[in-house]
């Protein structure tokens, strides 16, 4: 993909201002900021994002900045006695904690955690388009690269991750996938750029270990063009082997505490992850750095040998880490809890419970693929459209597995249909009279946009109307389902007239409880708090008189009872005698005792009394 220059299409009417990347770039962050906020600000109720991992996460960097320890990731309200470990990085606690530290010194605490929660999400699109234009402009030139700016800020608007109020990682992790992807198309194969991929990978794997699979074919395709080129590309290699080593390792021994260094998790950034990326990235650079490097035979060799190594040492390292990360998962949290988030959803269940996003979260990746398989063998720029071919069919393949992996898929389809766009806007402009040219170009032009996917099915499964409410887009399509049902400022204020104790609540109000009060919650929708979660199924299971063990057991002092929630909805239909079945009817043990003001849809809050009263 550097064998040649690219022209560079400078644009008839475009400013000398605009011509240039950075000013491009904060045109298109501004607008899309500036319009995220029109449709935000109106109609918001809260300054947090809808989604739990966005109230987990104020939760967790309030902890910090009251003085919880860098290494200490323990939530200590959530769950049974000791709490529960967080499987969460501080390297997106810290910049958070510091905006809010920065504008407390002239606002209001309060005012100043929802003025950076509000933007911070905003904050980090300057710096997904900055590699995307980058890039585009490298390949194509000026005009391809506000193609692929007005994509970009187009995809911004319609993902969820980049509303304002999400501070959940991903919209992090989805700007680091970017500049990876940016770097390895650089026709320049210039050093600093693959110096910039190894650190964002290690960037990547130590803020969530999601990005596994992409980092891996990441550091499959640098070793593969090292191999089939050479000498001419072992510099690059060399560099990306050297920092995604180095930067690992940095990763590692900032933010693991040394009491875990030997300790392998699957879910979080530990010793195996680690050790793979490090020896990885080691191994790519000794490669390179060879005196003479060998033939390519034996390159394929050495590469093979390398690979294998690696597996043996995941096997012997790792070997749980292979399989399933939430195979040990409780088959009733499977059934009662999982099945029902959305982003951990595989493409044949979103198509039977949301058909109308399936074209949202796969037609554009779809889209990108077929591109990049087609100008491959059509010896277009071979060796940039099968790299891209590999970065978004990974994504894509992640997606078939679990929904969450569709906004990867669709972001880096921009890269590939920008050039694709403009190529057919030459063509079309040159032949203005030719009609096949012009609609060619439209209507790709909306087929690269997930929206206008995620309309139309909205269209055709709901009809018009909908459509028109967007409802879909915002309450179903675009998040990951796991939304509060109950728990109101009056629910919450009754919650904090009682002394400090255990409430047992559905996991969905789980996280809303701890960022409004003191106390501590069984359960909230996270997969290391399994017992808490499966002691509060178990309440609502169980018939009266056996939940009353269950709720002395766990020492809970007050119980929030939830009609609309979705899994307490599924644990009366399963266990009409149960506990959650009774107080649905209105039969209310003795030893529970009714508080607060219930509404329709809000808590019925019941203190849990002690024995003799």
């Amino acid at each position: 993909m550097a064998d040649r220059s690219f022209p560079r299409d400078t644009g008839q009417t475009a400013e000398p201002l605009l011509s240039r990347l950075l000013p491009a770039v904060v045109l298109y962050s501004v607008v899309a900021a500036a319009v995220a906020l029109a449709f935000f600000l109106p109609g918001a109720t809260d300054y947090v994002g809808a989604d739990n991992d966005d109230v987990m996460r104020l939760v967790e960097v309030r902890d910090f900045l009251g003085g919880q320890n860098w290494f200490d990731l323990i939530q200590y309200r959530l769950g049974l006695d000791g709490g529960t470990l967080m499987h969460w990085s501080r390297l997106i606690d810290l910049p958070i904690a510091t905006l809010i530290r920065l504008f407390s010194l002239f606002l209001a605490p309060d005012r100043a955690e929802a003025v950076v929660v509000t933007i911070w999400p905003l904050l980090l699109v300057p710096l997904l388009l900055l590699p995307l234009g980058l890039a585009v402009r490298r390949l194509a030139g000026v005009a391809p690269m506000h193609i692929a700016l007005g994509l970009g800020a187009l995809f911004v608007l319609g993902c969820v991750r980049f509303k304002p109020g999400s501070i959940d990682h991903h919209n992090v992790q989805l700007t680091l996938v970017m500049w990876i992807s940016a770097m390895l198309v650089d026709p320049g194969r210039r050093a600093s750029s693959y110096i910039v991929a190894g650190i964002a990978c290690a960037l990547a794997l130590a803020i969530g270990v999601e990005t596994t699979p992409f980092v891996a074919v990441v550091c499959v395709c640098v070793a593969l063009q090292w191999v089939w080129h050479g000498q001419p590309f072992s510099r690059p290699a060399r560099f990306f082997g050297l920092s995604l080593a180095l930067s690992v390792s940095a990763a590692f021994f900032l933010t693991i505490p040394p009491r875990a260094y030997a300790v392998v998790t699957c879910d979080n950034f530990s010793l195996g992850f680690y050790a793979l990326s490090a020896l990885g990235g080691a191994a790519l650079f000794l490669l390179a750095s060879l005196p003479t490097q060998p033939g390519r035979l034996v390159r394929v060799g050495l590469a093979g040998a390398t690979g294998g190594l690696l597996l043996l040492t995941a096997r012997i390292i790792a070997p749980q880490c292979l399989g399933d990360p939430l195979g040990t998962l409780d088959p009733l949290l499977v059934e009662l809890w999982l099945n029902g988030v959305t982003e951990a959803r595989s493409f044949l269940a979103e198509a039977q419970f949301e058909p109308e996003m399936v074209g949202g979260f796969y037609a554009v990746g779809l889209f990108a693929i077929v591109v990049c398989l087609v100008r491959s063998l059509r010896r277009e720029e071979r060796e940039l459209y099968l790299v891209l071919l590999a970065l978004i069919g990974a994504s894509w393949g992640i997606a078939l597995l679990q929904v969450r992996g569709a906004f990867f898929s669709n972001m880096l389809a921009i890269l590939p249909l920008s050039l694709l766009i403009a190529d057919l806007r030459r063509t079309s402009a040159a032949d203005p009279e030719n009609p096949s040219a012009a609609f060619a170009y439209i209507s790709t032009v909306l087929m690269s946009v997930p929206v206008v996917w995620a309309l139309g099915g909205v269209i055709a499964v709901h009809g018009w109307k909908q459509a028109a409410e967007m409802r879909t887009l915002s309450s179903a399509g675009f998040s990951n389902g796991e939304v509060g049902e109950c728990g109101d400022q009056t629910d919450m204020a009754a919650l904090n007239t009682l002394a400090t104790g255990i409430i047992a609540a559905p996991s969905n109000s789980g996280a809303d409880i701890l960022r409004w009060t003191p106390h501590r919650v069984l359960t909230a929708p996270y997969h290391r708090n399994q017992k808490g979660m499966l002691t509060e199924l178990y309440i609502g299971l169980a018939q009266p008189g056996e939940a009353k063990a269950f709720l002395r057991g766990a020492g809970v002092t007050a119980l929030a009872f939830c009609k609309t929630d979705p899994q307490t909805d599924a644990l009366i239909r399963r266990k009409p005698d149960g506990l959650y079945a009774n107080l649905a009817r209105g039969n209310v043990p003795d030893y529970l005792q009714p508080f607060g003001q219930p509404s329709k849809n809000g808590f019925r809050l019941y203190k849990v009394l002690p024995d003799g009263k």
